[in-house]
């Protein structure tokens, strides 16, 4: 099968994905700066740039889209045109998310991972839930955490 959508177009289409202040990401830091959490954004000397870090905290907080990083929950299903070039993209993206996860460590961050499931579709938890267990896990002792939608 051909593909009648030239390079041109395509980056287009993809410019217009926000890979920064998405809808479940300012949720997040709206709801953690109305409990009086203060962090900084996308900082760049952190490993992957988490979308919210707080260094009080030795935390950093991704904000994860499940088709992005190829979820397994019903917000992810791989597309059934160019469905290798989506393989290997979303493939990517999970070794990116390894090798972070690596370097965090290694570095001495601790890692929450709030998955977009959690907040919007059928088995989204609600505002309240995630920032709950967020703020839990920030004064908790745990290194790494994952908030994700009811299963």
């Amino acid at each position: 099968m051909v593909d009648v959508v030239s390079p041109a177009v395509r980056s287009r289409m993809m410019a217009g994905i926000r890979g920064s202040n998405t809808k479940p990401e300012l949720v997040v830091r709206k709801g953690l700066h109305a409990r009086g959490f203060r962090f900084r954004l996308h900082a760049d000397d952190v490993p992957g740039k988490p979308d919210l870090i707080l260094p009080r905290f030795r935390a950093a907080i991704f904000v994860h889209g499940c088709f992005w990083h190829g979820h397994h929950c019903h917000l992810f299903k791989l597309p059934s045109t160019r469905r290798e070039f989506w393989s290997d993209k979303i493939g990517r993206n999970r070794i990116r998310d390894n090798t972070v996860r690596g370097q965090l460590d290694e570095t001495g961050w601790r890692r929450l991972v709030i998955w977009e499931c959690a907040l919007k579709g059928r088995t989204r938890l609600g505002v309240d839930d995630v920032l709950d267990r967020t703020e839990a896990w920030l004064r908790g002792s745990a290194t790494n955490g994952e908030i994700e939608g009811r299963t």
